[in-house]
């Protein structure tokens, strides 16, 4: 007679892991006094993903990377969030090409090797029975610039400091900062190049066990600066109208959903504003208006989830004050117009109760955390015990809590 496995092992992963069948953040069917479980912790599900919860980990730049390649920093960032039950982690921005960094230290996926570094992370978030995304970018014209905590993250690195600042691209050759290079104009080619990378990178992503793709279309990226006219004067079809200037980010989004699978979950973070309206009325610029509009267009396309952050375009924005759920009204503006598209809102949301708040009101469907989650990996846990709700935690935190306080 076999002896029972009292410790199963979870399966498909190449080292032991205990089995966590019902995944951490789940909530438990029996809550307290049969309270109703609310909607942050009802599990959803999107194609053939689904999570057990509606609090993600938004991207999160490490600037710790070696040429690209992910370290043991990557893994122990990422392992201590997603071992205590966000529904899905994203990744911090993985660049399609070497000069689509945003610093040298930033992570990548242009090669098999850079894929092969995210694989050991991708399987030990599955080892947990959890979910993770990659964020897919290309930083443009704020290419070649150094970490947040070496001159405010403006400081551009020369060729002497691992930077490339005479191979920045663009829509057009308009720097982002005045002591910045100005970035090279891309051609048609040059685009071509680079939607072809994204498709690359798209299919190391799935080739690897990655859960859902995200394009970074947000910030002053490339991406972004061709949404938005302020950073796009080409005359061409990528530039002048919204059509011709929302063409290549849609190039982008078919590329990739021709090589993911159909039950594959694509998000796109964009900045649903460009944040100068009040200080330059007179000009163009990216609004909330263009968001909304460029909504369903995506969605159309394939995407499933609309990631809105904000800003990050021109250097004349202006920010409002940094409260909690700062952006919230941008997510708010596309759920009210798309009602058939989750959304996700991003920025200053750190307590659970403003969290449940953000879904009771029809902002959004799903809250993004990053800064919170990097003070708190047990955020979700957080969050539970600030609305009282039992949820699952891996079995080697959870024993703890169940102990009988020492006899005195």
């Amino acid at each position: 007679m076999s002896t029972p496995n009292l410790n199963p092992a979870a399966p498909n992963v190449s080292f032991f892991t205990p089995l966590q069948e019902i995944p951490a953040g789940t909530a438990r069917a029996k809550q307290n006094d049969d309270k109703p479980i609310p909607s942050l912790f009802q599990p959803l599900t999107i194609r053939g993903m689904t999570v057990q919860n509606r609090i993600w980990v938004s991207p999160m730049d490490q600037y710790s990377a070696d040429n690209g390649l992910v370290t043991p920093w990557h893994h122990a960032h990422l392992g201590g969030i997603i071992s205590r039950g966000p529904g899905l982690t994203w990744t911090e921005a993985s660049a399609v090409l070497p000069e689509g960094r945003i610093s040298p230290e930033d992570a990548g996926i242009w090669s098999d090797e850079h894929a092969a570094r995210w694989a050991p992370i991708v399987e030990f978030a599955h080892s947990q029975n959890q979910r993770i995304g990659i964020q897919l970018g290309h930083s443009g014209r704020k290419a070649s610039t150094s970490a947040p905590w070496i001159g405010g993250g403006r400081n551009v690195c020369s060729a002497e400091e691992r930077g490339w600042p005479d191979n920045t691209w663009a829509p057009s050759p308009i720097s982002f900062l005045p002591q910045w290079p100005t970035p090279k104009e891309l051609d048609i080619p040059g685009i071509e190049r680079i939607v072809e990378a994204f498709k690359e990178a798209g299919k190391r992503a799935v080739s690897i066990g990655f859960d859902a793709i995200e394009i970074h279309g947000a910030h002053g990226y490339l991406v972004s600066t061709f949404l938005s006219p302020t950073s796009n004067q080409r005359t061409d079809k990528y530039g002048g109208s919204f059509e011709n200037r929302t063409r290549f980010a849609l190039e982008i989004v078919d590329a990739l959903r021709s090589v993911m699978p159909d039950s594959m979950p694509l998000s796109f973070r964009i900045s649903g504003t460009e944040g100068v309206e009040e200080v330059t009325p007179d000009e163009p610029s990216w609004t909330v208006e263009d968001t909304v509009r460029f909504a369903p267009i995506l969605a159309a396309h394939g995407v499933d989830i609309l990631d809105v952050s904000s800003y990050g375009i021109n250097p004349k924005q202006r920010f409002p004050p940094l409260q909690p759920a700062y952006q919230a009204w941008l997510a708010a503006a596309v759920k009210k117009s798309n009602p058939g598209l989750l959304v996700t809102t991003v920025g200053g949301i750190a307590d659970g109760a403003l969290a449940q708040s953000l879904l009771d009101t029809n902002q959004a469907d799903i809250v993004l955390c990053g800064r919170a989650f990097q003070q708190n990996p047990g955020l979700v846990l957080a969050f539970a015990q600030q609305l009282d709700v039992q949820i699952h935690q891996a079995h080697q935190i959870e024993w703890g809590y169940k102990m009988s306080p020492p006899k005195k």
